[in-house]
């Protein structure tokens, strides 16, 4: 009976990627959206480039949009939802920004500011009150700030946490999602020449930086996005952005925290900017040449829309899944 029942969930998983495709829910301002996050089930953040940043309140269909005053000119590549009221957007390049609304867009806080000309903020991630933000390396290290209130004011810890960047390493700011807090853990992809996963233990102060075969070489090339289940079982995406449609080695598979990788039996469709679990079983990928899922773990993939995004945000539930584009696009799809 047992064998019975999943081969009935695999035969409808399998009917399902079939069926599925890419809904356009909105058009936006002209802006390229590289950040989104979502709150719960029906709250949607989304922010980008020309300082616009959107909000919706049931799921993406209909949104409100800002344009914080002061800020037109800049790359909000990451965004953070702590709920239906309050947010929080890092801009990418100098002088780098962060700024904070807590009520629902109307009014936005700087938080933080660095002048310094070689400043790249890449992503943050946060687990309750705490987050970290990743840059672009600084004098052969990645730059790294930390909070603890949940993004209110912010600590410049690249001295602390030292992470070494050989040279030509670097992150990459397309999705948000090059780094990620799990538990005690705190997880980094890079790439460029090299591209390694860096894993620090908060609690024992361990830094382990692993080695990962994904494509590298070149300046575009390595880990766009990282996503780990647990501390153990994870998945990287990358490739080379300029060579968009070529997928030979652009998605990585970990069972051991990283301490090995292995290729899918079928990969992605070509490179990918960002990667989600949706369940242990069920994963979706996107990039500008299409979005893939799998419904075995990452272990085969099929490609379900060639249309061009950058990041992917998911309900709380697991239920609808929602992509942005560079062309001011929204995008999604439900799961049954």
């Amino acid at each position: 009976m047992k064998k019975i029942s999943i081969l009935i969930c695999l035969l409808l998983a399998g009917y399902f990627i079939q069926a599925q495709e890419i809904k356009e829910l909105a058009k936006g301002p002209k802006s390229s959206f590289r950040g989104m996050d979502s709150y719960k089930d029906r709250v949607v953040w989304v922010s980008g480039s020309s300082g616009w940043i959107g909000l919706s309140k049931n799921s993406g269909d209909t949104w409100e949009w800002f344009q914080p005053k002061g800020y037109e000119k800049f790359d909000f590549r990451d965004i953070v939802a702590f709920s239906a009221k309050e947010a929080l957007a890092v801009s990418a390049g100098s002088p780098a920004v962060i700024i904070k609304t807590k009520d629902a867009g109307k009014t936005w806080t700087e938080v933080y500011r660095n002048d310094d000309a070689d400043i790249f903020l890449d992503a943050v991630d946060f687990s309750g009150k705490q987050g970290y933000i990743l840059g672009d390396p600084m004098d052969g290290k990645f730059q790294l700030l930390k909070s603890t209130n949940k993004g209110n004011s912010w600590q410049d810890v690249s001295e602390e946490i030292i992470l070494l960047a050989d040279e030509g390493e670097a992150a990459f700011a397309a999705s948000g999602s090059s780094i990620q807090i799990i538990g005690d853990w705190l997880y980094i992809g890079t790439g460029g020449r090299v591209s390694s996963l860096m894993k620090r233990n908060k609690k024992e102060s361990k830094l382990d930086v692993v080695d990962v075969p994904i494509w590298t070489g070149q300046a575009g090339t390595g880990i766009f996005s990282i996503d780990f289940l647990n501390q153990r079982e994870g998945v990287v995406v990358g490739g080379n952005y300029m060579d968009d449609k070529n997928n030979s080695n652009n998605v990585l598979l970990t069972k051991n925290g990283g301490l090995s990788w292995v290729k899918p039996e079928v990969p992605v469709g070509g490179y990918r900017s960002c990667v989600k679990y949706i369940s242990p079983t069920m994963l979706v990928a996107t990039g500008t040449s299409g979005t893939d899922i799998s419904i075995d773990g990452g272990n085969t993939w099929k490609t379900i829309s060639s249309a061009s995004y950058n990041v992917i945000s998911l309900s709380k539930k697991g239920k609808r899944v929602l992509l942005a584009n560079s062309s001011g696009g929204i995008g999604y799809f439900d799961i049954p």
